[in-house]
């Protein structure tokens, strides 16, 4: 069986591992990828998405979505700000050819409801792997996406910790207001993978030699996106950096390979949208005599050894 999926993403360098995967894995269809602001702004996630599939010859075709997060007028701290102790690592476009194909005239809010209101899309797996400010903006205007959505799986989040701030993931931070949206929608089937479980299975750079002798044109792309990753990973020191989390690209792998998750659980999850500190901090509610609904799979660790075979094998198609 065949799985199809749209990825919804603000394209750096793990997105493009992750589009690169589900473009080229046999058991998967990328059906579109439709791009938001967040690690570089909208129009950069565009045309690095853009970039991405040109460099491997595929034809999906990709949305432009929202330029800014749901409520804010910008970030909590300007990108610029936020980035410039570590330009190095977020760059603006990736390291390919600009691109010859086109964006599609449709905004990605507008094709994600039109998409999900077609029984076409009924089997159709949504992967959001940036902020959720796309999803929040198509359930916002059109409340009967939460039952239509099949299944919904998320980067985002960590358990009581985080990348760009002392308690927020990058991604939940930079849309507080979308995220808590999403998770309170009611949609039926909810996979979040959030920091804990992306850097439980990180990719080496002995990895990347075997995706450099593999020589496929996404097989070399992702191997030169990754050893960048390792080199300017901003939370290992020179002598350890020997490995780095592709966040996104772990939720595609868990589309084929479900045994990738190795400890998980079902939680009440929310968002915080208005703490001084913890603004964008996942809170799981793992209390088991909490009365609220569960919401949420949340992910805990993952198996590397699982996931890198599983971006091995679709370089090789």
């Amino acid at each position: 069986m065949t799985t199809r999926l749209i990825i919804d993403c603000d394209t750096g360098s793990d997105d493009a591992v992750a589009i690169m995967s589900a473009a080229t894995h046999p058991e998967l269809e990328l059906v579109a990828v439709t791009t938001v602001n967040g690690n570089v702004p909208l129009a950069n996630t565009t045309e690095n998405s853009l970039r991405v599939l040109d460099h491997i010859g595929s034809t999906v075709p990709v949305y432009a979505g929202a330029p800014r997060p749901l409520v804010r007028p910008d970030f909590p701290v300007p990108r610029d700000v936020l980035n410039g102790d570590k330009p190095a690592f977020q760059v603006a476009y990736l390291d390919f050819p600009p691109s010859t194909t086109p964006v599609q005239q449709q905004n990605a809010v507008q094709f994600l409801i039109d998409s999900y209101l077609s029984d076409e899309f009924a089997d159709t797996v949504l992967v959001a792997v940036g902020p959720l400010t796309n999803v929040a903006l198509a359930l916002a205007a059109e409340p009967r996406l939460a039952a239509r959505i099949p299944r919904l799986v998320i980067m985002g989040g960590a358990i009581g910790w985080g990348n760009v701030t002392p308690a927020a993931e990058f991604n939940f931070w930079v849309d507080p207001e979308a995220a808590e949206a999403v998770l309170s929608a009611g949609l039926r089937d909810v996979t979040i993978f959030p920091l804990d479980a992306t850097h439980s299975a990180p990719v080496s750079l002995a990895d990347c030699a075997v995706f450099d002798g593999i020589g496929t044109r996404a097989s070399r792309g992702s191997s030169s996106l990754i050893r960048h990753r390792i080199g300017n990973y901003p939370d290992a020191p020179d002598a350890a950096k020997l490995t780095a989390p592709v966040h996104d690209a772990l939720c595609v792998a868990y589309l084929v390979h479900p045994e990738v998750i190795t400890e998980s659980g079902e939680y009440p999850v929310h968002v915080e949208t208005r703490g001084e500190h913890t603004l964008g901090a996942m809170v799981v509610d793992d209390r088991p005599w909490s009365l609220e609904p569960r919401t949420a799979r949340v992910v805990r660790r993952a198996d590397a050894q699982i996931f890198v075979s599983f971006l091995a094998d679709a370089f090789r198609s």
